[in-house]
C-alpha cells in the first residue's frame, strides 16, 4: 500500500517498549528503530542524547510512528484505530474470532475495556480498548461479503467543542489531495445523547489508497484532540508543504517543527519526504529546532 499519511504516537521514553509490544501483541507487525536522537541535543533534551527517537510499527502493511519523546502528551480515543479482522484473511471466521480474542487479550493488559468484547448490533464480534500506553484500539470481526478495506483503519472521533463535524472535516480534508474522496457515511437518524440528527454515525473517507473513519460522539468526553496522535503527511517538494500548511495550520501557537493543529483540533505534521535524508546532514536536527514550517532548503 501505497502510504501518504502516517499515524504518530507521542510516548513518554518508552516508544522501543512499546514498539516490542505492538509486534508481539498484533498479527503481521514488525518494529523497528528508525531514528536517534543526535549525540548533541540542547540542554532540554540532555537526557535524550543517542536515545530512539522514531520508532515504527508495520502492522500489516499500514506504517504507524511512535515518537520518543518526554510525558508533554498521552494518545487518548478520539483518534483511534480500527483493526477489521476479515474471516477471508484469517482462514475463516473461526481463525478471524481466535486472532480477535488473542490481541485484545494482549493489549488489554495493563490497559482498559471501553467497549466489552461482546457481540453487537453492527459486529458479531467487537470490543475497543484503551491500551496501557493509552493507544485505542477498535477490533471488529468483518462481514467478508462487504467491500474490502485494510487491516488498519484510523477512525477520528469529534466531541466537545467539535461534535457534529464529523462530515465538514471528512469533507475538507479530501478536498486538499489530488485522489480523495467521501466513502460511505451513515447519519443519525435522531438526536442520539450528544449526537444531532443528521450528524455522523459512522464515515468514511479515502486519501489515495488509505482509508479514515470519523464519527461523531453520542457521549460526552473529557478529552479531545492533541499532539498525542497526530497525523504526518509526506510531501513530495516544498510546493506541497507551502500548500498544505496554509490550508491545515489554524492554531499559530502550535506551528513547531514542521507541526500545526488544524480549524477542528487535529494535529499534523507536515514533512518533505526525503525527510530522513534530510536530517542526516550535520546541523540539521538544531536548524529543525527553529523552524515553524519546515522549508527544505534551510537544512
Amino acid at each position: 500500500m501505497s502510504q501518504k499519511i502516517v499515524p504518530n504516537l507521542w510516548f513518554d521514553r518508552n516508544a522501543e517498549e512499546a514498539g516490542s509490544f505492538y509486534a508481539s501483541a498484533l498479527p503481521h507487525t514488525t518494529t523497528e528503530v528508525v531514528a536517534r536522537y543526535p549525540d548533541e541535543v540542547p540542554d532540554w533534551q540532555a537526557g535524550f542524547a543517542g536515545e530512539p527517537l522514531v520508532v515504527d510499527v508495520v502492522v500489516d502493511g499500514m506504517r504507524i510512528s511512535l515518537i520518543n519523546a518526554g510525558p508533554e502528551f498521552r494518545p487518548n480515543p478520539s483518534i483511534s484505530f480500527l483493526l477489521n479482522f476479515d474471516p477471508l484473511a484469517f482462514g475463516g471466521e473461526e481463525g478471524a474470532r481466535t486472532a480477535i480474542d488473542a490481541a485484545w487479550t494482549a493489549l488489554s493488559d495493563g490497559g482498559a475495556a471501553l467497549m466489552p468484547l461482546d457481540e453487537y448490533p453492527f459486529s458479531p464480534r467487537y470490543g475497543w480498548v484503551q491500551d496501557r500506553y493509552g493507544v485505542s484500539w477498535q477490533l471488529m470481526l468483518t462481514d467478508p461479503s462487504g467491500e474490502p478495506r485494510p487491516f488498519v483503519i484510523p477512525q477520528i472521533m469529534f466531541a466537545g467543542d467539535v461534535q457534529d463535524r464529523a462530515r465538514e472535516a471528512a469533507e475538507f480534508y479530501t478536498s486538499l489531495f489530488d485522489d480523495a474522496a467521501l466513502g460511505t457515511v451513515v447519519d443519525y437518524a435522531q438526536q442520539t445523547g450528544t449526537a444531532a440528527a443528521g450528524s455522523v454515525m459512522f464515515g468514511e473517507f479515502r486519501i489515495g489508497e488509505q482509508w479514515f473513519a470519523m464519527m461523531d460522539s453520542n457521549v460526552a468526553h473529557d478529552f479531545g484532540f492533541s499532539p498525542g496522535v497526530s497525523l504526518e503527511v509526506r510531501c513530495r517538494d516544498q510546493a506541497e508543504i507551502d500548500r498544505l500548511w496554509d490550508a491545515l495550520s489554524a492554531v499559530p501557537e502550535a506551528e513547531q517543527c514542521g507541526w500545526l493543529a488544524d480549524r477542528f483540533g487535529v494535529s499534523w505534521q507536515i514533512v518533505p519526504d526525503d525527510m530522513a535524508e534530510l536530517m542526516a546532514r550535520p546541523g540539521a536536527y538544531e536548524r529543525m529546532l527553529q523552524m515553524k514550517k519546515l522549508v527544505i532548503a534551510d537544512f
